[in-house]
């Protein structure tokens, strides 16, 4: 099945939750577990169903230019918050956990406090409402999808800046992820103060 196939996300689970009363039911979804560098960025968003922007998807779906048009659409129409584990946290309590507490300030940035949250994957931060996650949430969940989006368009302006201060190493162009470039720019200056030292890769530069 192509992605042009692919289903597409729905508001089945918000509205099996809204039929059992619950009304602020968010999405969560994160940007950068798996780069060599940079911050993990979570996102919870709250849509208001009334006013669902067309067109949202799984970001990874997306081209960079329709998911900054729904990343603005979605800054307009519904509530979102944003957490953000730098480096440092991410090399100190581990990827996971750093992803957890992303996640829980992204709730506690909010302006309403949920009480439903859909969270994509097989794990959850500890929150004060109910809690149902979903493998593959982002291609099914319209809340989960625009928080992908959310999350991803945030975590690409962050890399796009980091870029500016470092341009030897290409963020702009791979936003951190461990590429044939990245590896050659690592191999070339070593890493800078943005990399994960905690990760395998960078780990082994480190030691040389």
């Amino acid at each position: 099945m192509s992605l042009a196939d692919s289903p597409l996300p729905h508001l089945r689970f918000e509205r099996a939750a809204a039929r059992e009363n619950f009304s602020a039911i968010c999405g969560i979804d994160e940007a950068g577990r798996g780069p060599w560098a940079g911050p993990v960025v979570a996102a919870a968003v709250i849509l208001n169903p009334r006013r669902v922007p067309k067109g949202i998807n799984d970001s990874k779906k997306l081209s960079p230019e329709r998911r900054e048009a729904l990343y603005a659409e979605l800054m307009d129409c519904a509530e979102v918050g944003v957490g953000v584990a730098d480096v440092a946290r991410i090399d100190r309590d581990n990827i996971l956990a750093a992803t957890m507490w992303a996640m829980l300030q992204a709730v506690l940035c909010l302006k309403s406090r949920p009480d439903y949250a859909l969270v994509d994957g097989n794990r959850a931060p500890g929150l004060s409402c109910k809690t149902v996650t979903i493998v593959e949430g982002d291609g099914t969940s319209l809340s989960i999808a625009a928080a992908s989006i959310v999350a991803k368009v945030t975590r690409d302006r962050m890399m796009v800046e980091l870029h500016a201060q470092f341009p030897a190493y290409g963020f702009a162009r791979h936003k951190g992820y461990g590429t044939a470039f990245h590896q050659a720019a690592l191999a070339a200056h070593g890493p800078c103060l943005h990399h994960r030292q905690s990760f395998e890769p960078i780990a082994r530069l480190m030691l040389r």
